[in-house]
């Protein structure tokens, strides 16, 4: 005996859609599995992704009335694809134009961190050509500097700067806010403030000789 889904045509082209639905979770599910063990190309996930995107968002709009929550969807029909849900409704893009588009987030911060450090170099090597040696005033500045280069994630932690830095901050806590630097200090903060910039600007990718 043949047993009915659907009274009518109407009802018919839901369960269909339904169908397609069904296996649209499943291949997403699949293809996020491959993608991840390296059994296909990142082009090829990134093309088969696409497609899978467009059709489930024409297909979700399409079931909007009667499939409101797709989460919802997947339990009920038991369906286990965490990864398809995150790629198809809370994502929505292939996981390699997430990636691209946090590398290029991380560029850009990386570009405005190393700016800011190469701006507070300068700012410190200045202040003390203009004879500006009281604690509270190097101070500052030397802070400053020694929290951008902190920020900048491709500087080891032994990085020549970020320690003479912490060693010239050191030295000034112990000092009075009025104290001045000495001739002698002034030129020693500024040699290495000199040679830390040019051991910065050599760490730099791409950096020239």
């Amino acid at each position: 005996m043949e047993v009915k889904l659907w009274n009518d045509k109407r009802e018919r082209e839901m369960y269909e859609n339904f169908a397609e639905l069904y296996a649209i979770i499943k291949a997403t599910e699949k293809l996020e599995k491959a993608y991840v063990r390296d059994i296909i190309t990142s082009s090829e996930y990134e093309t088969e992704c696409q497609k899978l995107i467009a059709h489930f968002k024409t297909l979700a709009s399409t079931l909007k009335d009667t499939v409101p929550s797709i989460e919802r969807f997947a339990d009920t029909y038991k369906m286990d694809c965490p990864a398809a849900i995150n790629r198809l409704v809370t994502s929505g893009v292939p996981a390699t134009v997430e990636h691209r588009a946090a590398a290029a987030a991380s560029a850009t911060t990386s570009a405005a961190i190393v700016a800011e450090c190469v701006q507070n170099f300068i700012t410190a090597m200045d202040s003390l050509k203009l004879n500006m040696v009281a604690v509270d005033q190097v101070h500052p500045l030397l802070s400053d500097l020694s929290a951008s280069l902190n920020k900048l994630s491709i500087l080891p932690p032994d990085f020549e700067g970020k320690t003479k830095m912490k060693e010239w901050i050191s030295r000034l806590s112990k000092m009075g806010a009025a104290d001045e630097l000495t001739e002698q200090q002034a030129r020693q903060l500024h040699f290495d403030l000199e040679s830390s910039y040019n051991s910065f600007m050599a760490a730099l990718p791409n950096a020239g000789p």
